[in-house]
Parts: structure tokens; sequence; C-alpha cells
């Protein structure tokens, strides 16, 4: 799968978004190891900390189907900035693949790539346990 594939799938996300507090709507798209793609959109609710953000909404799904190894993940927003995870999605995402690539997209389509590592240096893992 291409990088335009995944981002593809990440903008097609993002419209199924339940973003009726922030109206930012968010899209991801994970690559899993052996290629398959999920996918996942930010729900928002009311009480805010119930809220969950996309990319963990594609990895709990890949998750829940037995996946535990990323390659990438595309994030998307229609943002004039680049759509970069917060700080519990990195965190997330480090827990199965710390290297995995970050694919932060904006809505002209540009996007910028960074490994995990990159944005989440001296991340909290099992080793700490």
């Amino acid at each position: 799968m291409t990088d335009r594939e995944l981002i593809s799938a990440a903008v097609k996300a993002a419209g199924f978004a339940y973003a009726p507090y922030s109206k930012f709507s968010v899209g991801a798209a994970v690559e899993c190891s052996d290629g398959t793609v999920y996918t996942g959109c930010n729900v928002e609710n009311a009480a805010l900390g119930a809220t969950i953000c996309a990319e963990r909404v594609a990895v709990t799904k890949a998750i829940s189907e037995g996946k535990r190894a990323f390659r990438r993940i595309a994030v998307y927003a229609d943002s004039a900035d680049y759509c970069v995870p917060c700080g519990a999605c990195r965190q997330v995402l480090s827990e199965f693949s710390p290297n995995i690539e970050v694919l932060c997209v904006r809505s002209d389509g540009r996007y910028v790539s960074y490994n995990l590592k990159n944005l989440l240096p001296q991340a909290f893992n099992k080793n700490f346990l």
C-alpha cells in the first residue's frame, strides 16, 4: 500500500467522525505488519474524558482482531496544520510498535512523516515495570 492509499483511507474515516463539540473531525488508518489496514475516527462525548481519538480507535480495532504489530499510521484532519497524534495516542502506538512511521496529513493533502521515537522520545514502556 502506498502512502497516498493509506492517507485516502484516513481521509475517508474522518468523514465518520462524531465531533459535535470540537467540530474537529479526525481520521486514522493503521497498516499492520501483515499489510491489513484498520481505520478509525474520533468519537467525542459530553464527558470529555470518554472521548477517544481516531488513532486509538484504529489501533484498538486492529488489536481486537488479533493484530499487535504496526508499520505505519496516517492521521488526517481538515486543517491547515499537520494532524499530529496527541500524547495519549503516541503512548498507545508505542506500546505495540515503538518504531511505527506516522504520516501527519493536512487538508491540502500534504503530509510529513515521522518515526514515533522522534515524536515520543524516552517513552514509558514495559521495561520500566
